[in-house]
């Protein structure tokens, strides 16, 4: 690939019609797969990947048309000065959650590269918006055996064991790699993760697929990787700052620029909007963001600005403390 001045990339995302989801990705976000326009179930949209089941297409600039892994296999300093890993360290979802799902769980970097070949997966979620009385599972209830787990599930009860938290827009919930866990339904998230695509299920309610097919568990990985202990703290209701999380796998802000500057020479950032409109500024360039809308900015092309700000509201993210 011949290579060009980078500038802020304009993403399209990567959609994913599950079960479980619900409308609001298409009716209030744009979300469309070109064919299905109101009311399209949408359980997933992914807005950063470069994975084998989705990576992005550039959509503006001199790459339009691309997808992000050509991109990134060609040139990985994208992610950072030096970067040198196989994969792109993370994927970034919404998800919205109009029936509960799954009781999953992830498993860790070790794990997972012996297993599946993929990177672990550690995460957080960024309620952005939620129904009246919903909530999530976070973790269990109690200390538990694997075995007595393994009861629970083959006994349809494993609900009883878990660590229920109600939830409000704003609050925020990170997930460690072995954390039990569920999005409840009618509950819209940001989710920041590793760059992974590995669940196991433990318990899906024998819900059927659209082909009437229960849906597959996978009750030995999951017992094999998952935290038996009870669930001490781990999640910010209403964060105080601009910092939603930090973590050796990703760094995540809301509305703000301040902390880490406008320059990421250190690393890429993504831009995902919540809300309002804005332009993102680059060498005298503008780009024009709204709701829904999801940019990449590759490491090293200096500084840039967010201006002309209406009502915006964002998340960005970037490499973590280790990243």
């Amino acid at each position: 690939m011949n290579f060009y001045t980078f500038y802020p990339m304009k993403l399209r995302p990567v959609l994913k019609n599950i079960v479980w989801g619900g409308t609001r990705l298409a009716n209030e976000y744009g979300k469309s797969d070109n064919s299905i326009e109101v009311n399209q179930k949408i359980a997933e949209s992914w807005e950063l990947c470069v994975h084998a089941n989705g990576t992005n297409i550039i959509e503006n600039g001199c790459y339009a048309g691309k997808n992000l892994e050509e991109l990134f296999s060609g040139n990985k300093a994208i992610v950072s000065s030096g970067y040198s890993a196989e994969k792109f360290p993370i994927l970034i979802k919404f998800i919205d959650a109009a029936q509960d799902l799954s009781v999953q769980v992830h498993p860790d970097n070790e794990y997972a590269a012996r297993v599946s070949g993929e990177l672990g997966k550690t995460e957080m979620w960024y309620i952005i918006d939620c129904e009246l009385g919903a909530k999530i599972a976070y973790g269990l209830n109690a200390d538990y055996t694997r075995e007595q787990l393994r009861r629970h599930i083959n006994s349809g009860t494993l609900e009883s064991c878990l660590n229920y938290i109600a939830v409000t827009p704003g609050d925020v919930f990170f997930i460690p790699a072995g954390l039990i866990h569920a999005i409840g339904a009618g509950v819209l998230i940001a989710e920041i993760q590793q760059n992974s695509d590995t669940t196991y299920r433990m318990y899906d309610y024998n819900r059927a697929d659209a082909y009437g097919k229960l849906r597959e568990l996978h009750i030995e990985q999951a017992l094999d990787v998952c935290i038996t202990t009870k669930t001490q703290s781990g999640h910010i209701k209403q964060p105080n700052s601009a910092v939603l999380s930090r973590c050796k796998c990703f760094s995540v802000y809301k509305d703000s620029l301040i902390d880490i500057g406008s320059e990421n020479s250190d690393g890429f950032h993504s831009i995902i909007c919540l809300g309002g409109t804005a332009k993102i500024i680059h060498n005298d360039i503008a780009y024009a963001i709204k709701k829904g809308d999801s940019y990449f900015i590759p490491a090293g092309i200096g500084k840039y600005a967010i201006e002309n700000a209406r009502d915006f509201s964002f998340i960005l993210t970037t490499l973590g403390s280790f990243g």
